[in-house]
């Protein structure tokens, strides 16, 4: 199955820097969904569940060039920042986007006693490379 083909060293790569010092929250091992669009060749919809411990947040990172990301708050509450727009805090059931390119400054869990989780969905090239990248790397 073609996807097969860059579907485990996509996650594998997402896992290993979301696992890096001062990333600081926990990832499922691996997408929860990754299919090839149909409808619009060299184009793939990846999603992959966050969860965060109480109090926990990443460091901030760049995802792959050409993802347009969508991320839905699940439970909990993410404070967020992309670019320079205002630090903003998601509940469950709310949204934010991502464009290519896009530096996420802020991603942590809005609560020190209560866990958060989210599912982002990036629509990106199907050749793409490792979904997130940490400052500095």
């Amino acid at each position: 199955m073609r996807m097969t083909k860059w579907l485990f060293p996509a996650g594998a790569a997402l896992a290993l820097a979301l696992s890096l010092p001062g990333a600081g929250f926990a990832q499922q091992p691996g997408p929860v969904f990754d299919r090839p669009i149909a409808n619009v060749p060299g184009k793939s919809m990846v999603a992959v569940e966050v969860n965060y411990a109480p109090g926990q947040k990443s460091s901030s990172h760049r995802h792959e060039g050409s993802a347009f990301i969508m991320a839905y708050v699940v439970s909990g509450a993410i404070r967020s920042q992309v670019d320079d727009q205002p630090v903003r805090v998601y509940r469950a059931g709310e949204t934010w986007y991502e464009n290519p390119g896009a530096h996420h400054v802020l991603s942590e869990n809005a609560s020190a006693t209560e866990p958060a989780k989210l599912l982002a969905v990036f629509v990106l090239d199907s050749d793409h490379g490792p979904l997130t990248r940490m400052d500095g790397e």
